[in-house]
């Protein structure tokens, strides 16, 4: 497994802008597929987006398409989210996650994912 820290959270007003960071610890961080979840108060958390091995597959959340962009540094061991128009049903805890294989839309959830970040706060607000 991988450690995982995420940083870059904050507070930022409807249509701002914000880039995430997940470091990872480990020589193998350019194996695994990496992903943002995020969790509002008194939600579920759900997937946002995520990214393979090398980049070459990326996946995201309907309500984030277009608005978000997932990439990942594998000679920092480091992915990111950048996050643009921003509005106040993003507010959550966003989460970087690891698994060491790419899978299906389908099975892309909370239970794919063995490796957590403690997660970071983004809030939304004007």
């Amino acid at each position: 497994q991988v450690q995982l820290v995420e940083s870059g959270g904050g507070l930022v007003q409807p249509g701002g802008s914000l880039r995430l960071s997940c470091a990872a610890s480990g020589r193998t961080f350019n194996s695994y597929t990496m992903a943002w979840f995020r969790q509002a108060p008194g939600k579920e958390r759900e997937f946002v987006a995520a990214i393979n091995a090398n980049g070459g597959s990326i996946l995201y959340a309907d309500s984030v398409k277009g608005r978000f962009t997932i990439s990942r540094e594998n000679a920092k061991n480091t992915v990111y989210l950048q996050m643009n128009s921003l509005n106040p049903e993003d507010t959550a805890v966003y989460y970087c996650a690891a698994r060491r294989y790419w899978t299906t839309a389908q099975t892309m959830g909370v239970s794919a994912f063995g490796s957590w970040g403690q997660g970071t706060q983004v809030t939304v607000s004007s």
